[in-house]
């Protein structure tokens, strides 16, 4: 677990919880490393960024409410700029809002990305920047995407930490389920033909 995710998540509040239960020694000495760690993407990050195709992510508005949001898209929507900065070309949905809105009070974002079939997930915490345009979103529209995009958002991040897999459940869509099905449509294929062969008689 690196320290800037520490410094971000350990607040007094939750670092009282922690003395309560026992944790706060354990946890307390990522806050007391010399060296800070976990604020800039690495090959790790940057190779498991690529590979989603869709992530979880929470703003609050300027009321304290925190609005958590699905963004899904083609695998690799999401950026990596460079070792500090990740990316997505925002498009046009239902036209609520909500997160662009809350973002433009409060610039602070968290960021869920979950592969399920491996059970891993990367939690990220970032400042927004909103970049207004289609133009600004060069090099972020996915291809064949049917929406036009309306701006580009920037993350900048703050901080990351990999998720322990306990609890997350597998679960594969289409595209990942496939290789397993092919093998299985291949041989009842030829259990069919066999078959076939059996009821016309013929010597297998």
């Amino acid at each position: 677990m690196p320290r800037a995710f520490a410094e971000i998540a350990f607040t007094e509040s939750v670092r009282e919880h922690q003395k309560r239960q026992g944790s706060a020694r354990a946890y307390g000495r990522l806050l007391e490393t010399p060296e800070r760690s976990g604020d800039r993407i690495g090959v790790a990050e940057a190779a498991f960024i690529a590979e989603r195709d869709g992530f979880y992510q929470a703003t609050v508005s300027e009321t304290g409410w925190p609005y958590v949001q699905f963004r899904g898209g083609p695998r690799g929507f999401l950026k990596v700029v460079d070792e500090k900065t990740i990316a997505y070309a925002d498009f046009s949905g239902n036209k609520q809002y909500i997160s662009l809105g809350n973002l433009t009070d409060n610039a602070r974002l968290a960021m869920i990305l979950m592969d399920y079939p491996n059970r891993r997930r990367l939690k990220i915490w970032g400042t927004v920047e909103i970049i207004e345009g289609a133009e600004a979103t060069d090099g972020l529209f996915p291809t064949g995407a049917r929406a036009a995009p309306e701006r580009a958002i920037l993350i900048h991040v703050e901080a990351f930490d990999w998720n322990c897999p306990s609890h997350i459940p597998e679960r594969l869509t289409l595209e990942e389920l496939e290789p397993h099905l092919a093998p299985l449509r291949s041989q009842l294929a030829q259990l069919k033909a066999e078959n076939e062969r059996l009821k016309a008689g013929q010597k297998v």
